[in-house]
């Protein structure tokens, strides 16, 4: 299992953005929220049947990630500059830490669910994750876990697809509220 910070700053390639990182409670969702503002950069595109060529990166889009109190998931919902859901990417995690500079990072478990506000939704690496029970990188507890919170994404997540967009785009105007009215971001650029 690979450990990833959320402040995303290796093997991306943003540069020049904040990164904030704090607890948000609203009504669509309780947890630690980080938001990405990428103040630059190419555009980026993921192919998907449904959605065709979907922005995942570039200027003036944002990241929110939400990590959900109780879950063992990462959700990043990939926002145009106008605010609208272009892309969501859920990792399944084994546990959230904090580095010494506060900083969340995650212990990826290997499975992802994607999915389009257009109706995509697609579940990425299992052979991942056979592969890591095969050669004893992980349990089967490990395993049967990671296949029980994918199965619960896409239950949650992708069974009502424009109920999730909305709440996804609720979560991520709360957060934008609580930087307007003057959170300070964790890191200003990328190190």
């Amino acid at each position: 299992m690979k450990r990833k910070r959320l402040d995303r700053d290796i093997g991306w390639g943003f540069q020049g953005f904040p990164y904030y990182q704090f607890r948000l409670e609203c009504e669509d969702f309780c947890g630690l929220c980080c938001l990405l503002d990428l103040k630059s950069g190419e555009t980026h595109c993921w192919s998907f049947e449904k959605a065709g060529e979907a922005p995942v990166a570039g200027a003036g889009m944002k990241w929110l990630q939400l990590l959900p109190d109780g879950k063992n998931r990462l959700i990043t919902a990939m926002l145009l500059p106008n605010g609208r859901l272009s892309v969501c990417y859920t990792d399944v995690i084994e546990r959230v830490e904090f580095d010494p500079d506060g900083v969340a990072a995650y212990v990826d478990k290997y499975l992802d669910v994607v999915f389009t506000p257009q109706g995509d939704c697609v579940l990425l690496d299992r052979d991942e994750l056979d592969e890591a029970l095969s050669v004893g990188d992980i349990t089967k507890a490990q395993y049967d876990g990671a296949i029980s919170e994918a199965e619960s994404i896409i239950s949650e997540l992708c069974e009502d697809i424009p109920k999730t967009v909305k709440r996804l785009e609720s979560v991520f105007c709360a957060a934008l509220e609580r930087i307007e009215l003057g959170e300070e971001p964790l890191k200003t650029k990328y190190q």
